[in-house]
């Protein structure tokens, strides 16, 4: 029987996957931001080399008012990394923009909650996740395993966070509207020769 795959084995270690990756940023960039904000964010953290804004986009679960994301390859995701030194975050969603501070949550009562809004909302996403870190899904076994799991908590702040993803690329919608019509009125005078 084949085994099943570790999120860490799917982790995007060359330049093609990890734009791939970073590819849906694209979609916030072109303006539509109210559309992929209804289930993912986009996380802007400082570059812990750097010190530059850092973009990524990653699933988000809105849970009695607080942020909540999943890092799916935990300790090993660079955002993850940044976080571990600065924890001051921007976190762009279908609700706007917002300053947060993120932190990784540990409280058993937080965990099971999490667990269950998520086996109540993306079942078969939460199990394939648990089950790639070798957790059968059940709140006594996330219980049991939670220094394996990554689920992040966003807490609104007042404190000076990185500047959000720009939507800088919105005007590409009116000159693709603009090319389709000389396209379709050139195809059109040729019909009529």
């Amino acid at each position: 029987m084949r085994e099943k795959p570790n999120m860490m084995t799917l982790y995007p270690e060359s330049d093609w996957m990890r734009w791939l990756f970073k590819a849906p940023i694209l979609s916030w960039r072109l303006g539509l931001g109210p559309l992929v904000g209804k289930v993912a964010m986009i996380l802007t953290t400082t570059g812990r080399k750097t010190g530059l804004p850092r973009h990524t986009m990653v699933e988000c679960h809105t849970i009695n008012g607080k942020k909540y994301a999943p890092c799916a390859y935990g300790e090993k995701a660079d955002y993850y990394q940044n976080l571990l030194v600065d924890p001051r975050v921007t976190v762009q969603t279908a609700d706007g923009t917002q300053s947060m501070i993120a932190s990784r949550v540990t409280d058993d009562e937080e965990l099971t909650f999490f667990f269950q809004h998520g086996m109540d909302y993306v079942p078969g996403m939460l199990t394939w996740y648990l089950e790639s870190l070798g957790i059968v899904p059940s709140v006594e076994e996330v219980l049991a395993n939670k220094e394996k799991i990554y689920w992040l908590r966003f807490d609104p702040t007042e404190e000076l966070t990185p500047p959000g993803l720009e939507v800088d690329l919105a005007w590409l919608w009116p000159l693709a509207l603009i090319l389709v019509l000389l396209a379709w009125c050139s195809e059109r005078r040729q019909n009529k020769k």
